[in-house]
Order: structure tokens, then C-alpha cells, then sequence
């Protein structure tokens, strides 16, 4: 029987290894670009409208409206009149890279066991072949927050591009990020109601001995004998890594933030789903909102059933900062749509636009390299014949990595066109 399995799971991954459809990373920038002609969303509220983007080398060098006097003789010149070009969009909290096929659990690698694994780095298990990526890239998502799961303490995220050989030329901003899973108070379902955590309190204890050893282990002089575990936690007590606690009800919130700031911690919280309540305690805290997926039905019977699709426009009016995140990681080919839904419930379309680049970039502190069309940032953008948020006209032309102009071919659009030539 064994033997059996055995085969049957040699010729899957056989069967898998040359189904495979990745495209080649594109190659390095050789040649000065120009884009004219089209409406720049630059990710920070502002559009300019018959732009002119240059970059060069992976930087933009350029951006401003109608610089038809302008000498660009050396450039490769691209006429997008019509369209529209946005920063690349950035996926937050995702396992993209890190799950394949959810049931062959030889392609997840996304979880360890224990509970306490600060020490993960979720990079090292990036695998840049995989299928799921180039299907998300050309909806215009170019980026991503790849994020492990499972335990207490899941481990770090690294902000990743989407066109590299390895995930070493994949990374943005490595290790940039500890993340935290908080424990309930209390589960509700709607089968037996409202039930109180009994462990909770030992949960909570758990973490804050964990932290309070790494703070005292940050503070020796001289380690003997280096705790990998406290190391990867230094950067969250000196401010150079965020703490990422995943909450979604009231208290829990509350209670994650007043925890963290015990540790003189400014934390961002993952998943807010009920944080429109307390935008007032989030903005005095400076805390930023991860928000997960809108596309969800509220969790209590007395809730308004399309408060997922107004939560955004709520913490845009409280002055929080927050941003967009949706599903798993097949999914993240529908994040800009859901920030279209956000739109038709009252956000305003450049705040959408900047809750998809901008505000994700600064949340992890990479707002320097990528996130808004600014002379000296990466040039990692999109172009769109329509509009990128409606599924309806999305198109996405053309998609720049570092300059690079990479391919938007995929699995399913290879099908699509290998059986639309059949039937």
C-alpha cells in the first residue's frame, strides 16, 4: 500500500513539474523609458493627467504633465494615451509563495508547529515558481507582504517583488515584521452563542514572559549564548521591525494594543475587522488597520450587512491609517476590485488607490522604495487600458518591475487560449 502512495505522489509532482507555467524573469533595464500620454495615479491623492513618466536603471526619473519639449532621444518611447498608469499594488498579510495546492500538504509550507516562533522567516520558504503568482501580477499586483501562520508568535514577513529567479532577489524589505496571533476573550458562533476562552489568561501570560525575557536578553551587554528567538524580536523594542497582532473583535483589539504599548510598542493590527468602533482609540494610538477581505458577510446577526464594504470609508473619515488586504493567496488577483467595492460605498477613488500602494508601503516602512510614482523610487507600476478597480474594464497592458517589463502571460490565460482555439 505504501509503495502504491508512493507512486501515485511521484507521478502528481511529475504530472505538476511539467504543467508548470512560470514566465521568465524579465531582464535588467538597458534602455532610458518613457511613458506619455496617459493619467498617473500617484498614489498619494494626487493625478496628473497627459503624463510623462520616465525612469532609467529601475528609478523613475521623471514625472510631470505634458513635457512634449523635452528631449528623450535616448529613450524607448511607449504612447499610452487613454490609459492609465498606478503604482504596482501591494498585497498585504499574504501567503503567496509559501501555499501551492491547499490539499497536498507537501506544497504548503506557510506554518511550523509550536507556538512561539518568532525566529521563522517566511522568506526562506518563498518559492518565486510559483503558478499562483504571475495570475495575481497581471491584475496589477506586484508586490506582496508574505506572511507565515499558525502559533502565537507566527514569525517575520518580508515585503517581495513578483519578478526574481530566488526569493534573495525577490526581497524588498527583509524580516520587516514579527507577527502576533492575539488570544480570544471569548469565541461566538452561531450554533452555541457567545463561549469564554478558559485558557486565556494563560495564553496572555505566555507572551508576555516571552517578551519580557527578550527585552531583558536585548538589554546584556555581552551574549554568551544567542537566542534566535529574542534576536529576531530585538528590532520591535528599538523600533526597527513592526509588531503585527492579528485581532478582529473590540477587545481583543483594545487589549493587543494596550499590551503592546506596555513594551513601548506602536502596533499594527491585522484582520480590524470591528475597528470602525474604535477609531478614536486606534488614532490616539497611532495604530494602523491591516483590514482583511470586504468581500465578507458581518460576523454578528445584528450587524448591517453591508458594514464590511463601509468599514474603509469609516477609518478614512477617523483620520486612521489603514490599508486593504483579501483571502488567502488565489484571491489576491481580486485585491483591487475589492477596493472598487469600497469605492461604491462612499472611499473616494484616489484614497482606494492609495490604501492599495502608499499606505501599505509606509505600514511596513517602505514608502522610500516603492508605494507612489515619485522621481528616485523604484519603478514598479502598472498600466491599465481601464479602470483597474472594475472588473468589468480592467486590462492591465503593460506592468514594470524595477523597469523591467515583465510578462502577464499566466496558466489560466495559456488555457483560456489553448481551448477557445478547441471550442
Amino acid at each position: 500500500m505504501r509503495i502504491i502512495f508512493c507512486t501515485l505522489l511521484f507521478c502528481c509532482f511529475t504530472f505538476l513539474s511539467f504543467g508548470q507555467y512560470v514566465p521568465t524573469p524579465a531582464a535588467t533595464q538597458n534602455q532610458p523609458i518613457l511613458l506619455k500620454g496617459a493619467t498617473a495615479h500617484l498614489g498619494n491623492g494626487e493625478v496628473i493627467e497627459n503624463a510623462y513618466i520616465a525612469f532609467s536603471e529601475g528609478k523613475l526619473t521623471m514625472i510631470k504633465a505634458d513635457a512634449a519639449s523635452t528631449d528623450f532621444k535616448n529613450h524607448k518611447i511607449v504612447d499610452v494615451t487613454g490609459k492609465h498608469v498606478y503604482p504596482g499594488f501591494i498585497a498585504m498579510n499574504s501567503v503567496l509563495g509559501l501555499r501551492e495546492i491547499g490539499a497536498v500538504r507537501a506544497t504548503n509550507d506557510h506554518r511550523e508547529v509550536g507556538s512561539l516562533n518568532a525566529h521563522i522567516r517566511s522568506i526562506i520558504a518563498y518559492n518565486t515558481d510559483s503558478e499562483v503568482i504571475p495570475t495575481v501580477r497581471s491584475n496589477g499586483v506586484l508586490l506582496a507582504q508574505i506572511t507565515p501562520q499558525g502559533g502565537r508568535v507566527s514569525g517575520q514577513s518580508t515585503l517581495v517583488h513578483f519578478d526574481a529567479w530566488n526569493w534573495e532577489d525577490a526581497v524588498v524589505k527583509a524580516d520587516e515584521g514579527v507577527h502576533v496571533n492575539w488570544p480570544r476573550q471569548f469565541t461566538f458562533s452561531r450554533r452555541s452563542g457567545v463561549k469564554k476562552n478558559e485558557k486565556y489568561a494563560e495564553q496572555l501570560q505566555e507572551l508576555e514572559t516571552f517578551l519580557y525575557a527578550a527585552l531583558a536578553y536585548t538589554k546584556k551587554d555581552i551574549i554568551k549564548d544567542r537566542n534566535l528567538k529574542f534576536e529576531a524580536v530585538r528590532g520591535l523594542f528599538d523600533g526597527t521591525k513592526k509588531m503585527y497582532i492579528h485581532a478582529n473583535d473590540v477587545k481583543s483589539i483594545e487589549a493587543g494594543v494596550l499590551f503592546a504599548r506596555k513594551f513601548e510598542i506602536t502596533p499594527v493590527v491585522i484582520g480590524g475587522r470591528d475597528s470602525w468602533l474604535i477609531t478614536g482609540f486606534l488614532k490616539k494610538n497611532g495604530v494602523a488597520v491591516v483590514l482583511n477581505s470586504t468581500q465578507s458577510l458581518p460576523r454578528y446577526e445584528d450587524s448591517d450587512i453591508d458594514q464590511p464594504f463601509k468599514t474603509p470609508l469609516q477609518l478614512q473619515n477617523a483620520g486612521v491609517s489603514w490599508c486593504f488586504s483579501h483571502g488567502d493567496y488565489w484571491s489576491q488577483k481580486n485585491l483591487p476590485f475589492i477596493a472598487g467595492q469600497a469605492v461604491a460605498f462612499g472611499l473616494s477613488y484616489e484614497d482606494a488607490i492609495t490604501a492599495l500602494t502608499a499606505s501599505p508601503a509606509k505600514i511596513m516602512g517602505a514608502d522610500k522604495q516603492v508605494g507612489t510614482l515619485e522621481v528616485g523610487k523604484q519603478a514598479t507600476l502598472i498600466v491599465s487600458e481601464g479602470d483597474v478597480l472594475d472588473m468589468r474594464t480592467s486590462k492591465i497592458v503593460h506592468a514594470f518591475i524595477d523597469g523591467r517589463e515583465i510578462n502577464l502571460s499566466n496558466k489560466h490565460k495559456v488555457l483560456s487560449e489553448k481551448f477557445s482555439k478547441k471550442y
